[in-house]
């Protein structure tokens, strides 16, 4: 099997088990999962997040805790075939986007992202993520790091999304954070040793 077969198929048997979440399960899940983000938020930054589609899982308690700090949320949008960051004032600003998101409209401005939360659709500890297979955070990333800009990232999912092995290609980025209901995975620990 190839690996886009090989990922397509991890996709739909995490989100499978996704949607087996009933509502206010996920609502319970997403509060915890939040939890460990905002250690991990710094006073006055920017912080991309995401509108959540379907039974995603859901980042936005952390918009009041950005603005607390004096920060600044972002929500991504697909232009033209790539994915941009713009700026996120309220939910009356927004619009109807690609996949059933929802973003901010083109005259609220780009931002360039310090920290980046990334769906996932599935997800290893060692930081593979598959997202929806088309590459938008990958080439978003990229294409801030060849400007010289490298935001931080986490990815947000629940446990139920986690697979034993996401197959990488050379394009996929790692993430170094991924964060469920259950904990904050630091995907670039090493492994104890046993005695």
């Amino acid at each position: 099997m190839d690996v886009s077969s090989a990922k397509a198929k991890l996709r739909t048997q995490a989100l499978l088990r996704r949607a087996a979440l009933g509502e206010s399960e996920r609502r319970l899940r997403s509060a915890h999962a939040v939890r460990h983000i905002e250690k991990l938020l710094r006073p006055g930054e920017t912080v991309a997040l995401f509108w959540p589609i379907r039974d995603e899982i859901d980042p936005r308690p952390l918009l009041p805790l950005i603005a607390a700090q004096g920060g600044t949320a972002a929500l991504p949008a697909i232009v033209e075939n790539r994915l941009v960051f713009r700026h996120f004032l309220d939910e009356e600003g927004l619009e109807a986007g690609t996949f059933g998101t929802r973003h901010p409209s083109p005259h609220h401005g780009e931002a360039t992202p310090d920290l980046i939360v990334a769906p996932l659709a599935a997800f290893d500890r060692a930081g593979g993520r598959i997202g929806y297979g088309r590459g938008y955070y990958d080439t978003a990333v990229a294409e801030l790091r060849a400007r010289e800009h490298a935001p931080r990232l986490v990815g947000l999912a629940f446990s139920c999304q986690e697979v034993d092995i996401v197959p990488m290609e050379d394009h996929d980025i790692p993430l170094p954070l991924i964060a469920t209901e259950d904990e904050l995975i630091d995907t670039t620990a090493k492994p104890t040793e046993a005695l």
